[in-house]
């Protein structure tokens, strides 16, 4: 069967479904991807200027919610039907987006993240399950590419087009994705169609015994030791893999020197240079970081299909062994365009290993509790990304952050500089103590990167992801093969 054939055998709701994963990606990424600039960024820049540990806490917990709530919410719009949780999701979604510029403290912040979170685990279940009910074995491999591929496209652009709104106020941050996340009320409502036979749940149950029941069969997975053993070491994976956007940006804001990026594409691509770049004639983290997604748009399918040649186990492996490595010297560097390197190489790592965990668990899965297996899928990402929280929190607050460090040699020297507060921002506060140093901003930088050595953050995040692939390749050696 020739992909033609195959898109004319595709019903017009998968298309809708697409469309809307699309924007659905575009206005989570484009929030996701600097939300933890946000959080911590300086008062007079716009920030909030929370701490690392509490930005930890709330990213952490907010997307560990996210990632546990889909195997709960599946049986939801199971029984209620799609477009009524779909059309509940994008109106805590829009609501939550408009709200967010309106509310500075910490708990409020927190619970609007909850809440943009429970509309995300609303969504996140629904389109894949229209995705299988309009495919069939002919046409799902196609179908299910196409629907992975809306993700990828869909999480790289929403970046570029929030940072650029960044420049004018974080405010059109929020602005720009709820608008994004507001257009599927129209496909919602004018094009999807309530996929046949969705409404699966038994009627003769109660909501609360039909949880009690679902939960008991997450438990009766999770018996199984060896795949509960195996949804623990990938955590360690998606620990080390979500500092990708919880410390990362944050990184290459505080200590990364991108003037190297901008002035290489101003040589090569000088239009591509000004849209990107800053004033300042750097590129901002985000966009720094959303080069993943770039590079798995454009190498997905030869890694691939390098990757499908290995064992599912085998490639998790090597994949996660690349990515840890990687991820870990992007925080051992200064430099923009070595930054670049070191993601295109994680990128790698990423595309061998996230879709073979996926396949993995489907293989491994009884013949009659598959879907109850691939639910269990969510469960090492979001302890992944609680333990995420945990790194990018305390530890980095300790280690790497540029503003705790600034404050330690001040106290030591006894500066007297007043603390951080509503009106004396972190960014005066570093500037205070470059000028008690004698040293602009960029001196004091340097001289705290080589005092204080910021970069040591690289050898807890590559040790998790390498411990991670190690406990994998023993689990395959000594469990699986006996």
């Amino acid at each position: 069967m020739t992909p033609i054939t195959v898109f004319k055998k595709f019903p017009s709701n998968f298309w809708f479904a697409n469309a809307m994963e699309l924007f659905e990606r575009w206005a989570f990424y484009g929030f996701y991807m600097l939300f933890a600039l946000y959080l911590t960024g300086s008062t007079d820049q716009g920030g909030l200027g929370f701490s690392q540990t509490q930005k930890g806490l709330m990213m952490g917990i907010g997307t560990a919610i996210l990632y546990f709530l889909p195997l709960i919410t599946g049986a939801i719009a199971d029984r209620i039907g799609y477009r009524k949780t779909l059309f509940i999701a994008y109106t805590l979604y829009t609501l939550a987006f408009l709200m967010m510029p309106m509310f500075h403290t910490y708990s409020s912040v927190f619970i609007l993240y909850l809440f943009l979170a429970i509309g995300a685990a609303l969504f996140k279940p629904i389109i894949s399950a229209t995705i299988a009910k309009t495919t069939d074995r002919e046409t799902s491999s196609i179908g299910f590419g196409i629907f992975y591929m809306m993700v990828n496209i869909g999480a790289f652009v929403g970046p570029f087009v929030t940072s650029f709104f960044r420049k004018y106020s974080w405010d059109y941050v929020f602005y720009a994705s709820a608008a994004v996340i507001a257009f599927n009320f129209i496909l919602l409502i004018f094009l999807f169609k309530e996929p046949t036979g969705d409404k699966t749940a038994n009627k003769t149950l109660s909501l609360a015994k039909e949880f009690k029941q679902l939960f008991s069969n997450i438990f009766e997975a999770l018996s199984d030791w060896r795949f509960f053993l195996f949804l623990m070491i990938i955590a360690g994976f998606w620990t080390m893999y979500y500092q990708l956007f919880l410390s990362l940006p944050v990184f290459i804001d505080q200590w990364g020197n991108t003037q190297d990026v901008y002035n290489f594409l101003h040589t090569w691509w000088p239009w591509l240079a000004g849209k990107m770049g800053t004033a300042e004639g750097t590129i901002p983290a985000e966009l720094m970081v959303n080069a993943d997604a770039g590079f798995i748009i454009i190498f997905q399918l030869i890694v691939s299909s390098i990757a499908m040649r290995f064992k599912p186990l085998k490639a998790m492996t090597i994949g996660i062994l690349i990515a840890s490595i990687a991820m870990g010297l992007c925080f051992s560097t200064q430099s923009g365009l070595l930054m670049l390197l070191f993601l295109l190489i994680f990128s790698f790592g990423e595309m061998s290993s996230s879709p073979k965990i996926t396949e993995y668990i489907g293989r491994i899965a009884p013949p009659n509790k598959t879907a109850l297996y691939m639910g269990c899928s969510f469960i090492p990402v979001a302890f992944g990304s609680l333990f995420a929280g945990f790194v990018s929190g305390n530890l980095y607050q300790s280690v790497s952050d540029k503003v705790s460090l600034a404050q330690h040699e001040a106290v030591s020297r006894n500066f007297g500089i007043p603390s951080i507060s509503e009106h004396f921002s972190q960014n005066d506060y570093f500037y205070a103590a470059a000028q008690k140093m004698g040293m602009n901003n960029g001196q004091f930088t340097q001289f705290l990167w080589d005092k204080y050595h910021p970069s040591s953050i690289w050898m807890v995040i590559t040790g998790i992801g390498v411990g991670a692939a190690a406990l994998l390749f023993l689990y395959d050696r000594y469990i699986v093969r006996k």
